[in-house]
Protein backbone atom coordinates (compact mmCIF):
# COMPACT_ATOMS: atom_id res chain seq x y z
CA UNK A 1 0.00 0.00 0.00
CA UNK A 2 1.55 3.29 -0.88
CA UNK A 3 1.01 6.54 0.85
CA UNK A 4 -1.54 7.89 -1.08
CA UNK A 5 -3.76 4.66 -0.11
CA UNK A 6 -2.70 4.83 3.51
CA UNK A 7 -3.79 8.81 4.30
CA UNK A 8 -6.90 8.14 2.31
CA UNK A 9 -7.70 5.15 5.05
CA UNK A 10 -6.59 7.40 7.63
CA UNK A 11 -9.37 10.27 6.82
CA UNK A 12 -11.59 10.33 9.53
CA UNK A 13 -15.55 11.96 10.20
CA UNK A 14 -15.78 15.08 11.79
CA UNK A 15 -17.47 14.95 15.48
CA UNK A 16 -20.87 14.50 14.38
CA UNK A 17 -21.95 15.32 18.28
CA UNK A 18 -19.85 18.54 18.04
CA UNK A 19 -21.66 19.47 14.80
CA UNK A 20 -25.09 19.00 16.35
CA UNK A 21 -24.30 20.79 19.42
CA UNK A 22 -23.26 24.21 17.91
CA UNK A 23 -26.36 23.91 15.76
CA UNK A 24 -28.51 23.74 18.22
CA UNK A 25 -26.65 26.52 20.13
CA UNK A 26 -26.49 28.44 16.82
CA UNK A 27 -30.28 28.10 16.70
CA UNK A 28 -30.85 29.52 20.53
CA UNK A 29 -28.49 32.75 20.08
CA UNK A 30 -30.16 35.82 20.81
CA UNK A 31 -30.43 36.92 17.41
CA UNK A 32 -32.94 35.77 14.46
CA UNK A 33 -32.36 32.16 13.73
CA UNK A 34 -30.28 31.85 10.01
CA UNK A 35 -29.69 35.45 10.39
CA UNK A 36 -26.06 34.83 9.79
CA UNK A 37 -26.07 32.48 6.48
CA UNK A 38 -23.91 30.53 5.32
CA UNK A 39 -21.39 31.13 8.20
CA UNK A 40 -23.10 29.78 10.93
CA UNK A 41 -22.72 26.31 8.79
CA UNK A 42 -18.77 27.23 8.43
CA UNK A 43 -19.04 27.55 12.58
CA UNK A 44 -20.60 24.30 13.03
CA UNK A 45 -18.57 22.62 10.41
CA UNK A 46 -15.80 23.29 12.05
CA UNK A 47 -16.94 22.62 15.57
CA UNK A 48 -17.22 18.92 13.94
CA UNK A 49 -13.74 19.12 12.80
CA UNK A 50 -12.45 20.58 15.74
CA UNK A 51 -14.54 18.45 17.79
CA UNK A 52 -14.84 21.74 20.07
CA UNK A 53 -17.44 24.91 20.28
CA UNK A 54 -14.28 27.41 20.68
CA UNK A 55 -12.42 27.02 17.70
CA UNK A 56 -9.00 28.69 17.71
CA UNK A 57 -7.36 28.91 14.51
CA UNK A 58 -4.17 30.26 15.27
CA UNK A 59 -1.91 28.90 12.62
CA UNK A 60 -3.11 29.78 9.31
CA UNK A 61 -1.46 28.77 5.97
CA UNK A 62 -1.54 28.72 2.07
CA UNK A 63 0.35 26.60 -0.07
CA UNK A 64 0.53 28.36 -3.18
CA UNK A 65 1.74 25.17 -5.90
CA UNK A 66 3.71 25.95 -9.23
CA UNK A 67 3.72 24.43 -12.57
CA UNK A 68 4.14 25.11 -16.11
CA UNK A 69 1.94 23.12 -18.94
CA UNK A 70 2.86 21.95 -22.45
CA UNK A 71 -0.59 22.83 -23.40
CA UNK A 72 0.41 26.33 -23.50
CA UNK A 73 2.22 25.03 -27.37
CA UNK A 74 -1.65 25.63 -28.37
CA UNK A 75 -1.94 29.40 -27.82
CA UNK A 76 -4.33 28.92 -24.99
CA UNK A 77 -2.75 31.92 -22.71
CA UNK A 78 -1.58 35.57 -22.92
CA UNK A 79 1.68 35.00 -21.26
CA UNK A 80 4.73 32.78 -21.48
CA UNK A 81 5.61 30.27 -19.54
CA UNK A 82 8.71 32.22 -18.14
CA UNK A 83 6.20 34.60 -16.43
CA UNK A 84 5.41 31.12 -13.66
CA UNK A 85 9.31 31.03 -12.36
CA UNK A 86 8.70 34.80 -12.05
CA UNK A 87 6.10 34.83 -9.95
CA UNK A 88 7.36 31.90 -7.73
CA UNK A 89 10.49 34.19 -6.78
CA UNK A 90 7.81 37.52 -6.62
CA UNK A 91 5.82 34.96 -3.82
CA UNK A 92 9.35 34.24 -1.72
CA UNK A 93 10.16 37.89 -1.71
CA UNK A 94 6.19 38.33 0.13
CA UNK A 95 5.50 41.18 -3.29
CA UNK A 96 2.51 39.31 -4.67
CA UNK A 97 -1.19 39.71 -4.34
CA UNK A 98 -1.21 36.47 -2.29
CA UNK A 99 1.20 37.68 0.62
CA UNK A 100 -0.64 40.89 0.79
CA UNK A 101 -4.27 39.42 1.77
CA UNK A 102 -2.46 36.39 3.64
CA UNK A 103 -0.90 39.29 5.75
CA UNK A 104 -3.92 40.45 6.33
CA UNK A 105 -5.38 37.35 7.42
CA UNK A 106 -2.77 36.45 9.62
CA UNK A 107 -1.76 33.57 7.23
CA UNK A 108 2.12 32.33 6.12
CA UNK A 109 2.69 31.74 2.32
CA UNK A 110 4.69 28.97 1.26
CA UNK A 111 5.32 27.91 -2.09
CA UNK A 112 5.93 24.48 -3.73
CA UNK A 113 7.65 23.89 -7.00
CA UNK A 114 5.53 21.07 -8.43
CA UNK A 115 6.50 21.13 -12.16
CA UNK A 116 7.91 24.65 -12.70
CA UNK A 117 10.10 24.93 -16.16
CA UNK A 118 12.99 26.29 -14.07
CA UNK A 119 16.09 25.33 -12.00
CA UNK A 120 15.34 27.19 -8.41
CA UNK A 121 18.46 27.07 -6.26
CA UNK A 122 18.58 24.57 -3.78
CA UNK A 123 18.55 26.76 -0.69
CA UNK A 124 15.90 29.35 -2.10
CA UNK A 125 12.71 28.24 0.76
CA UNK A 126 10.19 26.83 -1.05
CA UNK A 127 9.00 22.98 -1.25
CA UNK A 128 11.13 21.57 -4.07
CA UNK A 129 9.04 18.82 -5.04
CA UNK A 130 9.34 19.41 -8.92
CA UNK A 131 7.91 16.38 -10.85
CA UNK A 132 9.63 17.53 -13.92
CA UNK A 133 9.83 20.64 -16.00
CA UNK A 134 5.89 21.36 -17.04
CA UNK A 135 3.68 18.48 -18.48
CA UNK A 136 3.57 17.13 -22.05
CA UNK A 137 1.10 18.84 -24.78
CA UNK A 138 -2.52 17.14 -23.71
CA UNK A 139 -3.32 17.69 -26.98
CA UNK A 140 -0.68 15.90 -28.53
CA UNK A 141 -1.23 12.96 -25.92
CA UNK A 142 -1.08 12.45 -22.17
CA UNK A 143 0.01 15.50 -19.87
CA UNK A 144 1.81 12.72 -17.53
CA UNK A 145 2.38 9.30 -16.67
CA UNK A 146 0.27 7.65 -14.31
CA UNK A 147 3.26 7.50 -12.03
CA UNK A 148 3.94 11.21 -12.27
CA UNK A 149 0.63 12.11 -11.48
CA UNK A 150 0.46 9.69 -8.44
CA UNK A 151 4.00 11.35 -7.33
CA UNK A 152 2.26 15.32 -7.91
CA UNK A 153 -0.14 13.84 -5.43
CA UNK A 154 1.76 12.66 -2.40
CA UNK A 155 3.83 15.47 -2.84
CA UNK A 156 0.88 17.24 -1.73
CA UNK A 157 0.50 14.89 0.79
CA UNK A 158 4.31 15.09 1.87
CA UNK A 159 3.93 18.98 2.18
CA UNK A 160 1.59 18.97 4.85
CA UNK A 161 3.45 16.04 6.66
CA UNK A 162 6.61 18.41 6.65
CA UNK A 163 4.54 21.70 7.37
CA UNK A 164 3.24 19.87 10.63
CA UNK A 165 6.68 19.12 11.78
CA UNK A 166 7.26 22.26 12.35
CA UNK A 167 4.03 22.81 14.43
CA UNK A 168 0.28 22.72 14.58
CA UNK A 169 -1.55 24.18 11.56
CA UNK A 170 -5.66 25.23 12.29
CA UNK A 171 -6.26 25.68 8.56
CA UNK A 172 -4.91 25.68 5.23
CA UNK A 173 -5.42 27.40 1.86
CA UNK A 174 -4.61 26.36 -1.59
CA UNK A 175 -3.41 28.04 -4.50
CA UNK A 176 -2.09 28.03 -7.59
CA UNK A 177 0.55 29.64 -10.10
CA UNK A 178 1.22 28.55 -13.69
CA UNK A 179 0.81 29.84 -16.91
CA UNK A 180 -1.66 28.22 -18.62
CA UNK A 181 -3.32 26.05 -15.72
CA UNK A 182 -6.89 26.87 -16.25
CA UNK A 183 -6.85 24.72 -19.50
CA UNK A 184 -5.93 21.75 -17.68
CA UNK A 185 -8.78 22.42 -15.12
CA UNK A 186 -11.21 23.13 -17.17
CA UNK A 187 -10.49 19.84 -19.05
CA UNK A 188 -10.82 18.17 -15.75
CA UNK A 189 -14.39 19.63 -14.84
CA UNK A 190 -15.41 18.78 -18.47
CA UNK A 191 -14.56 15.69 -17.54
CA UNK A 192 -16.83 15.63 -14.35
CA UNK A 193 -20.02 17.14 -16.15
CA UNK A 194 -22.61 16.81 -18.54
CA UNK A 195 -21.56 20.28 -20.41
CA UNK A 196 -19.67 20.34 -22.94
CA UNK A 197 -16.32 21.95 -23.26
CA UNK A 198 -17.56 25.86 -24.97
CA UNK A 199 -20.00 25.85 -21.70
CA UNK A 200 -17.72 25.62 -19.12
CA UNK A 201 -14.40 27.10 -20.95
CA UNK A 202 -13.05 30.56 -19.58
CA UNK A 203 -10.91 33.51 -20.72
CA UNK A 204 -8.07 32.38 -17.99
CA UNK A 205 -5.91 35.35 -18.72
CA UNK A 206 -7.92 37.34 -20.56
CA UNK A 207 -7.49 35.82 -23.99
CA UNK A 208 -9.47 37.24 -27.15
CA UNK A 209 -12.09 35.60 -28.82
CA UNK A 210 -9.64 33.67 -31.57
CA UNK A 211 -7.86 32.96 -28.50
CA UNK A 212 -10.64 31.30 -26.48
CA UNK A 213 -11.37 28.98 -29.76
CA UNK A 214 -8.05 27.72 -30.08
CA UNK A 215 -8.33 27.31 -25.90
CA UNK A 216 -11.74 25.64 -26.51
CA UNK A 217 -10.49 23.12 -29.78
CA UNK A 218 -7.39 22.08 -27.66
CA UNK A 219 -9.07 20.86 -24.40
CA UNK A 220 -11.40 19.02 -26.97
CA UNK A 221 -8.70 17.50 -29.11
CA UNK A 222 -6.90 16.30 -25.63
CA UNK A 223 -10.22 15.06 -24.35
CA UNK A 224 -11.40 13.06 -27.66
CA UNK A 225 -7.34 11.49 -28.00
CA UNK A 226 -7.01 11.05 -24.65
CA UNK A 227 -9.87 9.91 -23.37
CA UNK A 228 -9.90 10.40 -19.48
CA UNK A 229 -12.00 7.58 -17.42
CA UNK A 230 -14.05 9.78 -14.54
CA UNK A 231 -13.81 6.51 -12.89
CA UNK A 232 -10.30 6.80 -12.40
CA UNK A 233 -9.39 9.91 -11.10
CA UNK A 234 -5.35 9.19 -11.14
CA UNK A 235 -6.17 8.37 -15.03
CA UNK A 236 -8.09 12.12 -15.55
CA UNK A 237 -4.95 13.87 -13.94
CA UNK A 238 -2.57 12.12 -16.47
CA UNK A 239 -4.40 12.45 -19.05
CA UNK A 240 -5.10 15.83 -18.90
CA UNK A 241 -4.16 17.82 -15.52
CA UNK A 242 -1.21 19.19 -14.23
CA UNK A 243 1.29 18.84 -11.93
CA UNK A 244 0.56 21.70 -9.43
CA UNK A 245 -3.25 20.67 -9.59
CA UNK A 246 -2.08 16.91 -8.52
CA UNK A 247 0.08 18.76 -5.33
CA UNK A 248 -3.51 20.52 -4.51
CA UNK A 249 -5.26 17.01 -4.34
CA UNK A 250 -2.16 16.24 -2.58
CA UNK A 251 -2.64 18.82 0.07
CA UNK A 252 -6.48 18.35 0.57
CA UNK A 253 -6.07 14.87 1.01
CA UNK A 254 -3.26 15.19 3.62
CA UNK A 255 -4.71 17.71 5.61
CA UNK A 256 -8.21 15.56 5.97
CA UNK A 257 -6.10 12.96 7.09
CA UNK A 258 -4.75 15.03 9.37
CA UNK A 259 -7.86 16.99 10.52
CA UNK A 260 -7.49 20.18 9.04
CA UNK A 261 -9.92 22.38 6.78
CA UNK A 262 -9.01 23.50 3.92
CA UNK A 263 -10.18 26.64 2.03
CA UNK A 264 -9.49 26.14 -1.30
CA UNK A 265 -9.06 28.98 -3.96
CA UNK A 266 -10.47 29.21 -7.27
CA UNK A 267 -10.75 27.17 -10.89
CA UNK A 268 -7.44 25.64 -10.32
CA UNK A 269 -7.15 24.63 -6.55
CA UNK A 270 -11.01 23.28 -6.70
CA UNK A 271 -10.04 21.83 -9.80
CA UNK A 272 -7.50 19.59 -7.14
CA UNK A 273 -10.28 19.49 -4.79
CA UNK A 274 -12.20 17.90 -7.26
CA UNK A 275 -10.09 15.28 -7.47
CA UNK A 276 -8.90 14.97 -4.08
CA UNK A 277 -12.63 14.20 -3.56
CA UNK A 278 -13.14 11.60 -6.31
CA UNK A 279 -9.82 9.74 -4.82
CA UNK A 280 -11.20 10.25 -0.90
CA UNK A 281 -14.55 10.83 -0.34
CA UNK A 282 -14.50 11.83 3.36
CA UNK A 283 -12.40 14.48 2.16
CA UNK A 284 -15.04 16.39 1.44
CA UNK A 285 -16.01 17.05 4.92
CA UNK A 286 -13.08 19.22 5.53
CA UNK A 287 -13.40 21.35 2.58
CA UNK A 288 -14.53 25.42 2.46
CA UNK A 289 -15.01 27.21 -0.91
CA UNK A 290 -13.30 30.45 -0.87
CA UNK A 291 -14.90 32.07 -3.85
CA UNK A 292 -17.21 32.12 -6.76
CA UNK A 293 -14.84 32.86 -9.40
CA UNK A 294 -15.44 34.78 -12.70
CA UNK A 295 -14.38 31.64 -14.63
CA UNK A 296 -17.05 29.60 -15.89
CA UNK A 297 -15.98 26.51 -15.56
CA UNK A 298 -15.73 27.04 -11.38
CA UNK A 299 -19.41 27.08 -10.41
CA UNK A 300 -19.86 23.62 -12.27
CA UNK A 301 -17.05 22.27 -9.82
CA UNK A 302 -18.32 23.61 -6.64
CA UNK A 303 -21.87 22.05 -7.73
CA UNK A 304 -19.82 18.78 -8.27
CA UNK A 305 -18.63 19.16 -4.77
CA UNK A 306 -21.59 20.66 -3.55
CA UNK A 307 -19.74 23.80 -1.63
CA UNK A 308 -20.95 26.83 -1.05
CA UNK A 309 -18.49 29.75 -2.03
CA UNK A 310 -17.92 32.46 0.97
CA UNK A 311 -17.86 35.49 -1.33
CA UNK A 312 -18.13 36.07 -4.80
CA UNK A 313 -15.94 39.34 -5.71
CA UNK A 314 -15.44 38.94 -9.14
CA UNK A 315 -11.84 37.25 -8.89
CA UNK A 316 -9.72 35.41 -11.16
CA UNK A 317 -6.12 35.50 -10.08
CA UNK A 318 -5.10 32.20 -7.87
CA UNK A 319 -2.17 32.45 -6.24
CA UNK A 320 -4.55 31.42 -2.93
CA UNK A 321 -5.85 35.15 -2.90
CA UNK A 322 -9.73 34.11 -2.33
CA UNK A 323 -8.28 31.48 0.18
CA UNK A 324 -6.45 34.07 2.51
CA UNK A 325 -9.67 36.68 2.23
CA UNK A 326 -11.92 33.25 3.62
CA UNK A 327 -9.63 32.45 6.54
CA UNK A 328 -10.75 35.73 7.61
CA UNK A 329 -14.73 35.05 7.29
CA UNK A 330 -13.83 31.12 8.97
CA UNK A 331 -12.28 33.23 11.82
CA UNK A 332 -15.44 35.36 12.21
CA UNK A 333 -17.27 32.34 11.61
CA UNK A 334 -15.71 30.86 15.11
CA UNK A 335 -16.46 33.43 16.81
CA UNK A 336 -19.90 33.70 16.09
CA UNK A 337 -20.42 30.50 16.87
CA UNK A 338 -18.65 30.61 20.59
CA UNK A 339 -19.33 34.23 21.46
CA UNK A 340 -22.68 34.92 20.64
CA UNK A 341 -24.84 34.63 23.58
CA UNK A 342 -27.71 32.47 23.56
CA UNK A 343 -31.62 33.50 24.88
CA UNK A 344 -30.96 31.83 28.27
CA UNK A 345 -27.21 33.37 28.71
CA UNK A 346 -29.00 37.07 28.75
CA UNK A 347 -32.14 36.02 30.06
CA UNK A 348 -33.89 37.40 27.44
CA UNK A 349 -37.43 35.47 26.69
CA UNK A 350 -36.90 33.59 23.63
CA UNK A 351 -40.21 34.76 21.45
CA UNK A 352 -39.56 33.27 18.14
Amino acid sequence: MGLLEKTIQSIKEPSAEAYELAKERLRNQARPVGSLGLLEDVGARLAGIFNTLDVRLENKVVITCAGDHGICEEGVSLFPSEVTPQMVYNFVRGGASINVLARHAGAKVKVADMGVAWDFEPELPIFHKKVRKGTSNFAKGPAMSRDEARQSIEAGIEIVEELLADGPVHLLGTGDMGIGNTTPSTAIIAVYSEFSVPEVTGRGTGVDDDGLKKKVAAIEKGLALNKPNPEDPLDVLSKVGGFEIGGLAGLVIGAAAHGIPVICDGLISTAGAVIACKLAPPARKYLFASHNSVEVGHRFMLNRLDLDPLLDLGFRLGEGTGAALAMELADAATRILCEIKTFEEVAIEDAQ
